[in-house]
């Protein structure tokens, strides 16, 4: 693994850009070992890639906070299984997830569930998911939704299917703030749509199975909200409705 594939691996955690759903606009100065990422909004990001795989990111808010992360692969890791985890955040989609944000503005911001914000509009759940809560989602990435026979998004997200999309979007968010810790093997969890979803715990290793026998891993965790908390899955969970 050379240091111009990190480079690129470390591009992706920080650029969210070219998504119609992100607020703002990017600009970005890059060469093969270090990446600097401006928004229209003053955030900026830099990012730099040692030999040894180490990577280095620094940020600066438009309010002046700071933030630094530093990650570096674990032996014979591969690169699809890092995460970028930071005091201030959970990188997702490009994007670091807040605190001071709601589930709803952190997710726009995500490259990864662009899908999933346009069926969140189409279904009129915005005002909810940006309501006090607390929340726990799912969140399926643009993948997951990918996987779904062809044209299924597309019926799904037409006015007269608003309900159908209500109940699956609804069967992916829980009430009360569920961080992966508090996610055991065997837990039965309610969803707000009224059906069950199965937690599957293998040590660090959580998945989900839903009312139609299909099973969702959980592949970035805890990224917390003011209003609650997501874990971004691989899958589409469906209710039997």
């Amino acid at each position: 693994m050379n240091k111009y594939m990190l480079s690129a691996l470390a591009l992706s955690f920080t650029l969210s850009a070219g998504s119609a759903m992100a607020q703002g606009k990017v600009t970005k100065k890059s060469d093969d070992e270090k990446t600097k990422v401006t928004t229209e909004d003053g955030m900026m990001t830099k990012t730099k890639v040692a030999d040894d795989g180490k990577t280095k990111i620094k940020a600066k808010t438009p309010a002046g906070g700071k933030m630094k992360a530093t990650t570096k692969p674990r032996e014979g890791a591969d690169m699809a299984d890092m995460k970028m985890t930071t005091p201030a955040g959970v990188m997702v989609g490009g994007a670091m997830m807040t605190a001071d944000k709601d589930i709803v503005d952190n997710a726009v911001n995500s490259t990864d569930h662009t899908t999933l914000v346009a069926a969140v509009k189409a279904a009129d759940l915005v005002t909810t998911l940006k309501s006090d809560g607390p929340f726990t989602v799912f969140a399926p990435t643009n993948a997951a939704f990918d996987k779904l026979p062809a044209g299924t998004v597309n019926t799904l997200v037409m006015p007269e299917n608003k309900a159908k999309l209500t109940t699956i979007l609804t069967y992916h968010v829980v009430p009360g703030r569920l961080m992966a810790a508090d996610l055991k093997d065997g837990q039965v969890l309610t969803t707000v749509e009224g059906e069950n979803l199965t937690v599957h715990r293998s040590g660090n290793s959580v998945m989900l199975h839903d009312a139609k026998g299909g099973m969702a891993t959980v592949t970035v965790a805890d990224a917390v909200s003011k209003n609650g908390v997501t874990h971004v899955i691989d899958t589409v969970l469906m209710p039997t409705k």
